[in-house]
């Protein structure tokens, strides 16, 4: 497992490296080419290209970390490095969308002529690239952290290509609003996209129920298998995007360690096959069988005659 995830995290680092130097040319190229096309809607591509370098950059830091081991000081290691790194991206894309409102806002006050053929060309190749970014990214290891870059890379693609379009439109019909509508459009979907990973990032950080997880289910299938009688103090929580943990306290009946330890085994199978969550804290507390409560547990016919002489001691 452990070389798998060092391997997973190699091609990761290497592909998020690429993307890293290729964004950094883009954004270049759009500067240089919404100022001399007089662009809006370019320049707000090249902020939106920006908040990608800087997300990348977030997740090329955040996979070192967390591919680092646990210490004395640090007992989980750093699967949040990367819970971290999508936040702040996250709420750099969030300044960013105001950033292209107010411009967009200042652009329609004051029309400026726009070059919409050099708009096309550059939004031609940035779809391309973003486009081929992303598709690298999907083949990589996705946790929160990875997935924020994708819908980083995803959204690039969609907007410039949605440029290439208000580019054509403004060639067809010279309406100059046009730019900074699209630049409105541009900073709704950053918008957009920012609040969806905010919400599930502070959901990990505040220690929440994980994504799709339901407590319900959780208990119903550990009460499921035999010899639980009860589930309580139930806590289910994510150390990091694609780690959960559990604790609970089961009561079971007062059995011998070598019953209880079939039943500890079952109950981690189970969590580890129907949720994924393979760190549990488990403590079973004792409750005396009672066959008018239908507490029936299967245990060895020695087993079941110490149970009956226990019980008949205590009396």
């Amino acid at each position: 497992m452990h070389v798998h995830s060092h391997g997973a995290n190699e091609r990761t680092s290497q592909v998020l490296r690429v993307s890293l130097i290729v964004t950094a040319g883009y954004i270049g190229l759009l500067v240089v080419a919404g100022l001399r096309s007089h662009s809006l809607a370019l320049l707000s591509e090249a902020g939106h290209n920006l908040s990608d370098f800087v997300a990348l950059l977030l997740s090329l830091v955040a996979v070192y970390f967390h591919s680092r081991p646990p210490s004395a000081t640090h007992t989980y290691g750093y699967h949040r490095a990367g819970v971290l790194a999508a936040l702040l991206n996250a709420a750099a894309l969030v300044g960013i969308s105001f950033l292209i409102f107010y411009g967009a806002v200042r652009r329609i006050q004051h029309p400026q002529p726009v070059h919409a053929g050099m708009m096309m060309w550059v939004a031609a190749a940035g779809v391309i690239m973003n486009g081929a970014i992303a598709f690298m990214l999907y083949r990589t290891h996705r946790d929160v952290n990875i997935r924020s870059a994708l819908l980083h890379e995803i959204g690039d693609t969609i907007s410039t290509a949605a440029v290439i379009i208000g580019g054509w439109a403004i060639l067809a019909t010279g309406q100059l609003w046009i730019d900074a509508a699209l630049s409105f459009g541009i900073g709704a979907l950053i918008l957009w996209s920012s609040f969806g990973i905010m919400r599930e990032t502070l959901n990990i950080l505040l220690e929440g129920t994980p994504r799709g997880m339901k407590l319900a289910r959780v208990a119903a299938v550990i009460q499921e298998i035999d010899g639980v009688n009860d589930v309580h103090d139930l806590h289910v929580w994510s150390i990091g995007s694609e780690t959960n943990a559990l604790s609970c306290h089961i009561s079971i009946a007062d059995i011998p360690p070598s019953a209880s330890e079939r039943i500890l085994r079952e109950v981690k199978a189970r969590l580890h096959t129907d949720f994924q969550i393979d760190h549990t804290t488990i403590q079973f507390e004792h409750a005396v069988c009672e066959v008018a409560h239908c507490c029936v547990i299967p245990v060895s016919d020695s087993e079941s005659n110490n149970a009956v002489a226990n019980l008949t001691r205590r009396k």
